[in-house]
């Protein structure tokens, strides 16, 4: 199995631990900002997802595999069962592992995530799509992409952000290997993980989903994953688009300290 990167945040001896996955482009990075609070009463892991920071990837590697090793990753570090937590990329591996291995996750918190597209059809059109953008972070190089990146219409929102803001979001993007992103794309884009909308329906465990209000895509898809759930909760938070732990901050920390991390003293005050 391949050596994950991680960080760790809290007491070992803490008797939950919180997983987190980040998304496309992320690295362990994106969670710092979050790692004192929630680590006050629960050990935290953050990982580097494959092909992401000091992960690597396996040109063979699929959506199942990952959820294979991350199942060994947590036998190895003696840990029963994990609260999940996922964004977007990140949130779709968190799907499928808490399907594939119910029994190693006891809640589930999914950020503009989805279950994969429903059709092969979409699932092969998708694939092209992702092998065009695995294609040009080979031929212009990263720094390029990460142009075109930030400025495809789902990160819209993510402009009106302080510079400040934008600039570590793009320095994390900078800190990635093309190669990494490109084998990302091609082994466990979404256009290659399985469809899991059939399989949400056995999904028993506690879920809460978080959107942006702005987001209207996943605002949609979220919708209808509270349907099928059997004990999901789904929070869409005002003016905030893909990215709610980067947009509302403040709010996303407290929805995960509220109904994650079970700190009653978090009172949403908007969502």
């Amino acid at each position: 199995m391949p050596r994950f990167h991680y960080i760790e945040s809290g007491s070992d001896s803490a008797s939950d631990t919180l997983l987190l996955f980040h998304g496309f482009t992320g690295t362990h990075q994106t969670w710092l900002p979050f790692l004192e609070s929630w680590s006050e009463k629960h050990h935290v892991i953050a990982v580097d997802m494959p092909g992401h920071g000091r992960t690597a990837i396996e040109d063979d590697l699929t959506m199942d595999r990952f959820t294979d090793d991350i199942a060994d990753f947590l036998v190895q570090q003696g840990i029963a069962d994990v609260k999940l937590l996922g964004y977007s990329m990140g949130g779709r591996a968190a799907i499928a592992f808490a399907c594939r291995y119910p029994d190693r996750v006891s809640e589930l918190l999914l950020e503009s995530a989805s279950p994969g597209l429903r059709t092969e059809e979409e699932r092969l059109a998708r694939q092209k799509q992702d092998e065009r953008l695995a294609s040009r972070l080979e031929t212009d190089g990263l720094e390029e992409f990460v142009k075109y990146w930030e400025n495809i219409p789902l990160f819209d929102t993510q402009k009106n952000l302080p510079e400040f803001i934008q600039q570590i979001i793009r320095e994390e993007r900078l800190s990635q290997q093309p190669t990494g992103l490109a084998s990302s794309l091609r082994t466990m884009g979404t256009g290659k993980q399985d469809s899991y909308w059939d399989k949400l329906s056995y999904l028993d465990k506690p879920v809460v989903l978080v959107a942006g209000s702005m987001d209207h895509k996943f605002v949609g898809i979220n919708q209808e994953m509270e349907k099928r759930l059997s004990a999901a909760e789904l929070h869409i938070v005002a003016s905030a688009g893909h990215c709610v732990h980067v947009e509302q901050p403040r709010i996303f920390d407290k929805i995960v300290r509220r109904y994650l991390l079970h700190n009653e003293a978090d009172i949403l005050e908007e969502s």
